[in-house]
């Protein structure tokens, strides 16, 4: 009897999870010390939806829950963006033959402060809080980078959405 995982779903979530001051974690890969990264996975079935797919990830990659006491199911705010990218050839492996891009969701997570982080081990080997700019400065991949250094743009956009005035 085979325990092969079944290959992942070409589709996934991307995490930027901060705080109300604009720290942002980043997790490191234990499969690749020094690659740095926020939350990211694939979708389990086809048809997950994606904010379950991003609080599902973030759990199981920060121990962080959404809908816990002081983060709110609204805190994880869907950016209704996406991108298309060529998956890196030393993960192919993990996808049916064939398939060589990825549909990536981006999305950001407010927690009120540095929360505490489980990591699972086998994903990751550390974590770090920086500023949103010294965080996009150590991810590995470009996109990644991008969505951080977006996040100010985000925020402000939903807080404009809301009629808030930006903290």
């Amino acid at each position: 009897m085979s325990t092969q995982k079944p290959p992942k779903i070409p589709e996934s979530v991307l995490v930027v999870i901060h705080t109300p001051q604009r720290e942002v974690l980043i997790i490191e890969r234990a499969d690749h010390a020094g690659f740095w990264q926020s939350v990211t996975g694939s979708k389990d079935r086809l048809d997950e939806p994606l904010a379950e797919t991003a609080a599902r990830e973030v759990a199981e990659e920060t121990g962080i829950v959404v809908g816990s006491a002081g983060v709110p199911p609204d805190a994880l705010l869907d950016w209704a963006h996406r991108i298309e990218y060529e998956i890196y050839p030393v993960w192919r492996h993990r996808y049916a033959p064939g398939i060589t891009r990825n549909t990536e969701h981006w999305f950001s997570l407010e927690v009120p402060g540095r929360v505490e982080v489980t990591l699972s081990p086998r994903e990751h080997t550390a974590f770090l809080w920086l500023p949103f700019e010294d965080a996009a400065g150590k991810c590995f991949s470009p996109s990644n980078r991008e969505a951080i250094l977006q996040l100010p743009e985000r925020l402000a956009a939903r807080a404009r959405g809301r009629g808030e005035t930006q903290r």
